[in-house]
């Protein structure tokens, strides 16, 4: 496996990159191996580089990503399309369940045309495809039907649309600090002053600049941005407005909804009415879901 998962929290460990990890496996017959499981809170890995390009799946919780000098957030609902041979590292914002796709460089073309990490969004049928080759993962399946879903994944990546709400990181310590705090307590209703004291060490006039320069958002902006993702990720669970409101810390739900709509251009109602329907079609055809450990 590429990860080794440590006991102890917010430290950095390095991955086993052995010949025969998911990652490492060069052999065009399997164009895709595929793994997942959860990972704690504080969890990161250094930076590492593997042949396979790789997309990292979240199905829940929050995931930090550095390649280069750029840095993403990357939520539940979304993935990450990280190329073979590029340097990267992430960590775990919050608990969070994963599931990595691994393509292998004869294919990986195919997939996406990107040079660079994307972040993506996650679709109700690549996530139950990559469980099935998670499955066979575990099983030592290589047969040629697994090779035939492996191409079909391949596809499916390729259809992946480009997130409009992405939510760009930052490397300074104090912001990192208060973005990681933010993303593990959607609903905090302090401010930014009392926030960038009491939580980055920093003054607010210092951590407002780092936004600007880090993220290219101002916090403002970068908190509704955050705040929308959890609230997609909410709605598509299920929740009402007025649960994600409160979720978000929110005064009414009127205030969640225009905020909602200024940001998304539609009411959350409407989208969720989206999104419950394009997953109940991949549910009626898709196959059994189940992210195992390989």
């Amino acid at each position: 496996m590429i990860y080794q998962y440590i006991m102890s929290k917010d430290v950095e460990f390095r991955p086993l990159l052995r010949g025969d990890s998911p990652g490492a496996l060069v052999d065009p017959a399997r164009p895709v191996t595929a793994h997942g499981r959860p990972i704690e809170a504080g969890r990161r890995v250094m930076p590492h580089a593997h042949p396979r390009a790789q997309l990292i799946m979240i199905l829940s919780g929050v995931m930090r990503l550095e390649a280069g000098s750029d840095t993403w957030i990357v939520p539940s609902g979304h993935c990450a399309w990280v190329p073979g041979g590029l340097d990267h590292a992430l960590s775990s914002e919050t608990d969070m369940e994963t599931c990595n796709a691994f393509i292998d460089p004869a294919h990986a073309g195919a997939a996406r045309a990107e040079t660079a990490c994307r972040v993506l969004r996650l679709t109700p049928l690549l996530r139950e495809m990559a469980a099935r080759l998670s499955e066979a993962g575990r099983n030592g399946s290589a047969g040629p039907e697994w090779q035939r879903l492996g191409l079909a994944l391949i596809d499916e990546i390729a259809r992946l649309e480009v997130s409009d709400l992405g939510l760009p990181g930052g490397r300074d310590p104090r912001l990192v600090r208060l973005t990681r705090h933010l993303n593990r307590t959607p609903a905090e209703p302090r401010g930014l002053g009392e926030l960038a004291r009491e939580v980055a060490g920093s003054s607010e006039r210092s951590l407002a600049r780092l936004f600007r320069e880090e993220t290219g958002l101002s916090y403002r902006q970068w908190r509704t941005r955050q705040r929308m993702l959890v609230a997609m990720q909410a709605l598509d669970q299920g929740q009402s407005s007025a649960e994600v409101a409160a979720t978000l810390g929110y005064g009414s739900s009127s205030a969640f909804i225009a905020a909602f709509r200024r940001t998304l251009g539609a009411p959350p109602q409407q989208a969720r009415r989206r999104m419950t329907g394009a997953g109940q079609a991949v549910r009626r055809s898709g196959p059994p879901s189940g992210i195992g450990n390989a």
